[in-house]
């Protein structure tokens, strides 16, 4: 997985966790125990957050096994076809080679 994907998904991760504290912290106040719907939203509020825990890991986990299946098909290309590649770089090196050149 990419620094950048990685660095998002923990800010998200971060982000989340904050707000999460936070709503806990307005629940958790002791005068609202005496509020029947109270328990229930803490209640509601747990099982949300496990389930977007859940679902942040498995797209996280997915994510991974995409970027290694890519990187694995290029691998595997490269190895299979080294002169295409090799082309490819050079073609690409000429063409930024004159480009620079005209400048």
């Amino acid at each position: 997985m990419s620094k950048s994907i990685t660095d998002t998904v923990s800010n998200a991760q971060a982000d989340l966790e904050k707000l999460v504290r936070d709503l806990r912290g307005l629940l958790s106040a002791r005068e609202l125990d005496a509020v029947p719907e109270i328990n229930l939203l803490r209640q509601r509020i747990d099982e949300s957050v496990s389930n977007v825990r859940d679902t942040a890991v498995r797209a996280a986990q997915d994510a991974a096994r995409q970027a290694r299946d890519a990187a694995d098909a290029a691998d595997r290309y490269a190895h299979d076809e080294p002169w295409r590649v090799a082309g490819a770089a050079l073609a690409v090196g000429a063409l930024l080679g004159f480009m620079l050149g005209r400048r």
